[in-house]
């Protein structure tokens, strides 16, 4: 297991990441993070951990950017968990383009992030790789999404990052699954869905029962 007494855990993103944890599910969301979470607390009660989710549904990576000095930087985490792409990519089918960020643009944006994060603070950092639950992978939304995800997977190994492999979590259940099983749309997942990214997440940060 990584983490180490007394940290604090931040989880930063989109609706995924998200999950009503400004309203109906304060403060942690319904979703992976308070999936993580909670195993991780009744795992390993005796480290005294500290939580926060910093998601904001439909969030890209320029977003990320106008509020990390105040989400991220400024919290001083000893982990920094960032989950972010999903978007950048989905904007150019749900939104004509309106809001897309274009592969370059996100690849810079994701390395700046990572950067100041890098410079400004201790944390060790834990890059989860955006997905599109779609089993087939010439379909034009799951193929940029997959390009992205190279391009995350990329960027995080050059900073060091623990890589949460969330699209190979969510192709291993889809071999034997149809992707409703796990999402109305292919991106926001109901509960089991968010039990497959944690389940990527627990392994990443070496839980054992």
């Amino acid at each position: 297991m990584l983490f180490e007494r007394g940290q604090k855990i931040l989880f930063i993103g989109d609706s995924i990441t998200d999950c009503g944890r400004r309203d109906t599910n304060a403060p942690y969301g319904n979703g992976y993070v308070s999936l993580v979470r909670a195993f991780v607390e009744a795992r390993y009660p005796e480290l005294g951990l500290v939580w926060e989710n910093r998601g904001i549904g439909g969030n890209t990576t320029e977003h990320l950017l106008a509020r990390w000095e105040m989400d991220a930087i400024a919290e001083q985490p000893d982990w920094l968990s960032v989950m972010i792409g999903i978007n950048d990519v989905w904007r150019t089918f749900d939104s004509g383009g309106a809001g897309a960020v274009s592969i370059e643009d996100y690849e810079a944006n994701l390395r700046n992030l990572l950067q100041q994060a890098t410079e400004r603070t201790n944390a060790r950092l834990i890059v989860a790789e955006p997905f599109d639950i779609d089993p087939d992978r010439a379909d034009p939304m799951r193929a940029m999404m997959d390009a992205y995800g190279a391009v995350c997977r990329r960027v995080g190994e050059e900073f060091g990052a623990i890589g949460v492999r969330t699209q190979e979590a969510f192709d291993a259940v889809l071999a034997t699954t149809r992707w409703d099983a796990w999402a109305p749309d292919k991106i926001h997942p109901g509960l089991p869905g968010h039990a497959v990214i944690a389940q990527a997440y627990l392994r990443a940060i070496g839980f054992a029962l």
